[in-house]
């Protein structure tokens, strides 16, 4: 394992209860790096984050570092602090907290460049003329924005995204796909999730394929992208 990745996960095997989910699973992120898990539903993508984060009663075993920090054994508010951002599939926002509210709560100051919660209003005016009503409230796809918005506000140097597509517009993913070119601009980086090949091809450099909870193939996004055999081998499309 290269010490100056961001985030190093190896032989890393994720269980629920009895149910061996991720098996033997290890992968690099550099930074400024983009990189992209892909396969069929149910392969253990989103298990894959989760076990990033130590949520969801997901057991672990293996390796896992962000840096030079083990994060296998620390709790999920801990490994939120040592800034690692959080976009979750499904959303998991609070009926009691207005658009607003998710974002200022989530706020931690970055650098000259960071996101704030005026930010993410500017570049996403879906939310911000809405600002005010609970988040739970907002359509699917506008609560698909604010998840990110405030994954974005924690000003990380490391952002998980799990399926941001989800119910979002094409004029909307063609801010995203500029907002994650830019984020790597900053030397931060992206692990991201994602059923949309297309987006997942468009945002990210490096790919890995999971197949029953085993990584089975990595390369890069430009040589998956036109391998058509692969696609069909390990994404049925």
């Amino acid at each position: 394992m290269e010490s100056n990745n961001v985030l190093n996960i190896h032989q890393l095997n994720a269980y629920y209860g009895k149910a061996h989910v991720l098996q033997n699973v290890s992968l690099q992120v550099k930074p400024g790096e983009k990189v992209a898990i892909l396969g069929r539903n149910g392969m253990g993508k989103t298990t894959l984050l989760k076990s990033i984060l130590g949520i969801g009663g997901v057991k672990r075993t293996g390796d896992i570092r962000y840096g030079q920090t083990q994060l296998t054994g620390k709790t999920t508010s801990d490994i939120a602090r040592l800034g690692i951002g959080y976009v979750p599939q499904g959303w998991l926002l609070f009926r009691s907290l207005s658009v607003e509210e998710h974002l200022i709560m989530a706020y931690k100051p970055g650098r000259e460049d960071e996101w704030t919660p005026e930010r993410v209003f500017e570049t996403f005016p879906e939310i911000a003329r809405r600002k005010k009503i609970s988040g739970t409230s907002l359509s699917g796809g506008e609560q698909q924005i604010l998840a990110i918005g405030r994954a974005l506000v924690t000003n990380s140097n490391l952002l998980l995204m799990d399926e941001p597509s989800e119910g979002i517009s094409t004029m909307v993913l063609e801010r995203i796909t500029g907002i994650c070119d830019e984020f790597v601009k900053q030397h931060k980086s992206i692990l991201l999730v994602e059923q949309n090949l297309d987006l997942a091809l468009k945002i990210a450099e490096q790919v890995y394929i999971l197949v029953n909870g085993e990584i089975v193939h990595s390369t890069t996004a430009a040589g998956f992208k036109d391998d058509k055999e692969k696609h069909m081998l390990y994404l049925g499309i």
